[in-house]
C-alpha cells in the first residue's frame, strides 16, 4: 500500500485502501451511461499463443461497463486472423479485430501512404495509430483506455483503476497515465526506466538546466508504463510515435496540448509482470538496446523543439554525466532490494547502464546527423482534413474483413 505524498507537478492517484473491484465497477457502470468506454488492445499474434492474454480476455469477459474493445492485430497471415476472430469471439462487449496485414487495410495504408500520410514504420506505435482511427471512426467512445496484451499479472482492478479518472464525470482530467511497481520472482525489474529513463531525465536537469519538461517527466512514477488512458477528444490531435518511444512520446504530446492539472497517474496494481525484452547487448536493432537508443533519440529531439542546442561535446558530456548518476542509483536500488529480500545483480545492472551510456551517445549523434527526419505519425485530425472518407474506408475494411472470415 503507498501513502498519499504527491510529488512533481502531476496529479498521483493512490490506492490508499482496499476498495473492492465490484464496487468501482458498479460506479464506472453508472459513468457508462454517459461517457461508454473502450478499450483498444494492441496485440502481436504471437501473444494469442500465450497464457498471459487468454487471463486478459477471460478478465474482460466478467468486465460489464466496456461499450466497445478495439484489437489492433499484427503479425498474423489469413489463417492466423480467422484464429484471432475465434479466440476473441468470447468477448460479450462490441468488439473488432483489424487485420493490419490483409489486403484491405494495406490497400488503405497505400491510399494513406498515397498522400504522404501513412505510418512510415511497422510497429507498436503503428498499430496503437491504427486503433485509435478506428476509435474515432466508430465514434462508440467517450473515454478510451490501452493496456499490453502480455501482462501476466492482470486482473479486473487493473483496468478499472485505470479508467477510473477520465470515466469520472466530476474528475477534470483528459488524461491518466498508469503505474506500479515492478517486482516479480523475487526480483527488482523495469531496468529501462530505471537504469535509462530517470537518470537521463536528472542528466538532462544537470547538464542544461531545470526545464518546466524536464519537471513534468521526472514526475511519473513510471513513465514507460504501456497503460494510459484518455477523453476521446485526446485523440484527434494526439501524434504517435511510430518507434519503440511510443510512452515518452504519448506522454510528450499531452504535456504540448493541456496543461497539468489536466493529467494525473493512477496506480493500478500493488505488483505487475510481464513478458520481458531481452537486453540485446549484440544487436542495436532489437531488445532493450534498441528501446533506449530511440528514448534517448526521442528525448534530444524533444528538448531541442524547446530551443536547447546540442552539440558534439554536449552530448559526450550527458553520456559521461548519465554513466555517474546512473551508477550511483543502482546503490540505491540495490539497498531497496536487500530491505525487501529482492535479489539484484550487480553486474547485470552495471553492464545494463554501459550499454544505455552507449546508445546515448549514439542517439545523441543520429539526432546531430539527421534533421530531416519525421518522428511523429500525422494526427488524425490532419489525416481527416486530407483523406475526408478515411474514416468510412476505414470501418468498411474492417467490417468486410470480419464478415469474410468469420
Amino acid at each position: 500500500m503507498s501513502d498519499f505524498f504527491q510529488n512533481g507537478i502531476i496529479t498521483t492517484l493512490h490506492n490508499l485502501a482496499t476498495r473492492s473491484v465490484d464496487d468501482m465497477e458498479a460506479e464506472l457502470r453508472q459513468f457508462s451511461k454517459t461517457r461508454p468506454m473502450t478499450l483498444v488492445l494492441p496485440s502481436l499474434f504471437s501473444e494469442l499463443q500465450h497464457p498471459a492474454l487468454e487471463n486478459i480476455v477471460d478478465c474482460l469477459s466478467q468486465t460489464t461497463y466496456l461499450r466497445q474493445i478495439v484489437i489492433g492485430l499484427d503479425r498474423a497471415n489469413e489463417e492466423e486472423y480467422r484464429y484471432a476472430l475465434k479466440y476473441f469471439s468470447r468477448l460479450p462487449q462490441d468488439h473488432v479485430v483489424i487485420w493490419n496485414e490483409g489486403p484491405r487495410m494495406q490497400a488503405l495504408q497505400a491510399k494513406l501512404k498515397s498522400v504522404g500520410l501513412a505510418p512510415t514504420e511497422l510497429g507498436k506505435g503503428c498499430n496503437v495509430w491504427y486503433c485509435f482511427g478506428y476509435v474515432q471512426a466508430a465514434g462508440l467512445a467517450g473515454a478510451v483506455a490501452l493496456h499490453d496484451c502480455d501482462i501476466t499479472t492482470y486482473d479486473r482492478a487493473l483496468l478499472a483503476r485505470l479508467i477510473y479518472p477520465v470515466a469520472n464525470p466530476r474528475f477534470n482530467y483528459e488524461f491518466c497515465k498508469g503505474f506500479y511497481a515492478r517486482v516479480a520472482d523475487n526480483k527488482l525489474n523495469g531496468r529501462v526506466s530505471r537504469l535509462l529513463v530517470s537518470p537521463l531525465i536528472r542528466t538532462m536537469k544537470k547538464v542544461m538546466g531545470n526545464h518546466p519538461y524536464l519537471d513534468y517527466l521526472d514526475s511519473f512514477r513510471y513513465p514507460l508504463a504501456g497503460e494510459f488512458s484518455m477523453q476521446v477528444d485526446v485523440l484527434k490531435d494526439l501524434r504517435i510515435p511510430s518507434d519503440w518511444s511510443l510512452e515518452v512520446g504519448v506522454l510528450s504530446e499531452v504535456y504540448r496540448n493541456y496543461s497539468t492539472n489536466r493529467l494525473c497517474q493512477v496506480e493500478v496494481a500493488n505488483n505487475y509482470d510481464h513478458k520481458h525484452q531481452d537486453l540485446s547487448a549484440d544487436d542495436i536493432t532489437g531488445g532493450l538496446s534498441r528501446m533506449s537508443l530511440d528514448i534517448s533519440t526521442a528525448l534530444f529531439r524533444k528538448l531541442a523543439t524547446y530551443g536547447n542546442v546540442f552539440d558534439a561535446g554536449t552530448i559526450r558530456t550527458v553520456k559521461a554525466a548519465y554513466l555517474r548518476i546512473a551508477l550511483d542509483l543502482i546503490e540505491s536500488y540495490a539497498n531497496d532490494a536487500d530491505i525487501n529480500g529482492l535479489s539484484l545483480d550487480r553486474d547485470a545492472e552495471e553492464r545494463a547502464v554501459e550499454l544505455f551510456a552507449g546508445n546515448i551517445l549514439r542517439g545523441g549523434e543520429s539526432f546531430l546527423s539527421s534533421g530531416d527526419e519525421t518522428p511523429f505519425i500525422p494526427s488524425w485530425g490532419r489525416v481527416t482534413s486530407v483523406y475526408t472518407e478515411v474514416f468510412e474506408d476505414f470501418l468498411e475494411a474492417v467490417r468486410l474483413d470480419m464478415a469474410e472470415h468469420a
